[in-house]
C-alpha cells in the first residue's frame, strides 16, 4: 500500500486477497481515491472497504491489457500479409579484381573437388551397412561431417549456401549493409563480420566469409528473401507512436494496413486510444467503444467488455492524473529486497525493511 501524495509505502499486506485488502480499506473511512491494476479482487476491496473513494484503473494496465488484445488480433490475421520484399540495392555490385576472382575459383575448385570425394566416399560406406562412428574413424573425420555428407542425396546439397536458402538466417538482417559495403569495394570479410557484430550480429565470422564466396568468384549477392512479419514485429509496430518507428518500421507499418483491413482498423482504434490516454480525453471513451463495436473485432470486443465491467475506474483512469507508477516501483524494490533475503525471509522481516528502508 502505497500514499500517492508522499509516494512512500505505508504497509505490507500478507496476501493479495479481496476481503484481506478491504479489512485494511476499512480503517480508513477519510479515503477519497483508490488507484489500482485491472486486477477483480482490488476493484471488490475497494467497492467493498472504501465505498466513498472513486477508483482509478492504472493507464499502464489499460495500455498493456489493449496490447495482449491486438497481439491475439495480430497472431489471427498474420498469414494476411505477404512477406515484405526486400528495398532495391542502393548501387551497383563490387566486382573484385580479376586476380582475386581467379584465386578464388582455384580455391573453390579445390574445395569442390574435395567435397565430392568425400560424398562418393561416405556414401560406399553407408551403402555397405557402416555407421556414422566407424565411417568417422575410418576418414579421420567427425562424427557431425560424416552427417552432413550422409544426409546429402547429392554433391550439390552441399554446396556454398544451398542448406539456408529457403529459410532465414542469423545473417539475414545484416545482408542489406553486407551488400552496401560491398558494392562500396570492401570485400575484407573479417572487417565486415566486425562491422556487422557492432550491429548487434552474434555469429561467426565463417558465416560471413561463406556467404561471401560465391561474390568472390564474381557472382552477385543472392537476392535477399522476403521476409514474414512476425506477431511480436507486427503488434510492436501498431502500437508505438509512428514517429518512433525507424524508417523500416515505417515500411512495415504501412505494407501492414495496407494488406489487412483488420489490422488496418486495429491500427486506427490503437491510435484513437493512445489519444485518449495520453491526453486525458475520458469523455471520448464511449464514443471509442462505439467505433470498435461497429467494427468486425472480436478481441477488442472482448477488451470493450472488460472495460464496462470496470468502466467508472477506467473512465476515471483516462480523465485524472492519478496514477499507479509510484507502486510499481516499489514492486521492484520489493522483488530486489526480497532477492537479498533469500533463504532467511519471513514476512514480518520483510515488511520492516519495505516499509522503513
Amino acid at each position: 500500500m502505497v500514499d500517492l501524495d508522499t509516494h512512500r509505502p505505508i504497509d505490507l499486506l500478507p496476501d493479495r486477497e479481496a476481503t484481506t485488502v478491504a479489512a485494511w480499506l476499512s480503517r480508513y473511512p477519510t479515503l477519497r481515491v483508490v488507484c489500482r491494476d485491472r486486477a477483480g479482487a482490488y476493484a471488490d476491496a475497494a467497492t467493498t472497504g472504501a465505498a466513498q473513494a472513486i477508483q482509478v484503473a492504472d493507464r499502464w494496465h489499460l495500455w498493456h491489457n489493449l496490447a495482449q488484445h491486438v497481439e491475439k488480433t495480430a497472431a489471427g490475421h498474420r498469414r494476411c500479409i505477404p512477406p515484405m520484399q526486400p528495398p532495391p540495392p542502393k548501387s551497383p555490385v563490387f566486382n573484385p579484381p580479376p586476380a582475386e576472382v581467379a584465386e578464388g575459383r582455384s580455391r573453390a575448385g579445390v574445395l569442390a573437388a574435395r567435397t565430392r570425394e568425400r560424398h562418393h566416399r561416405i556414401h560406399e560406406h553407408l551403402a555397405a551397412g557402416k555407421g556414422i562412428r566407424e565411417i568417422a574413424a575410418e576418414l579421420k573425420l567427425s562424427r557431425g561431417t560424416v552427417r552432413r555428407f550422409a544426409r546429402a542425396k547429392t554433391v550439390e546439397d552441399l554446396q556454398p549456401g544451398q542448406r539456408r536458402s529457403t529459410q532465414p538466417s542469423i545473417l539475414t538482417p545484416f545482408l542489406d549493409h553486407l551488400h552496401q559495403r560491398w558494392a562500396d569495394g570492401i570485400s575484407n570479410a573479417a572487417q565486415l563480420h566486425a562491422e556487422i557484430q557492432a550491429m548487434g550480429y552474434r555469429g561467426g565470422a565463417t558465416i560471413v566469409r561463406e556467404y561471401l564466396r560465391p561474390m568472390r568468384l564474381g557472382h552477385p549477392p543472392r537476392p535477399t528473401m522476403p521476409t514474414a512479419l512476425t506477431t511480436r514485429q507486427i503488434t510492436s509496430v501498431l502500437m508505438r507512436r509512428p514517429g518512433d518507428l525507424d524508417p523500416d518500421e515505417q515500411r512495415w507499418l504501412q505494407h501492414i494496413r495496407g494488406s489487412c483491413p483488420h489490422l488496418d482498423q486495429v491500427a486506427r482504434h490503437v491510435t484513437a486510444f493512445a489519444t485518449m490516454l495520453t491526453k486525458l480525453q475520458g469523455e471520448h471513451l464511449n464514443a471509442w467503444m462505439a467505433a470498435v463495436d461497429a467494427d468486425d473485432q472480436p478481441h477488442l470486443h472482448s477488451f470493450v467488455a472488460g472495460i464496462r465491467r470496470d468502466y467508472d475506474a477506467v473512465r476515471n483512469g483516462l480523465t485524472l492524473q492519478h496514477n499507479s507508477g509510484p507502486v510499481e516501483g516499489h514492486v521492484n524494490r520489493i522483488k530486489m529486497i526480497k532477492r537479498q533475503m533469500y533463504g532467511r525471509a519471513n514476512f514480518d522481516l520483510l515488511r520492516k525493511r519495505v516499509l522503513l528502508a
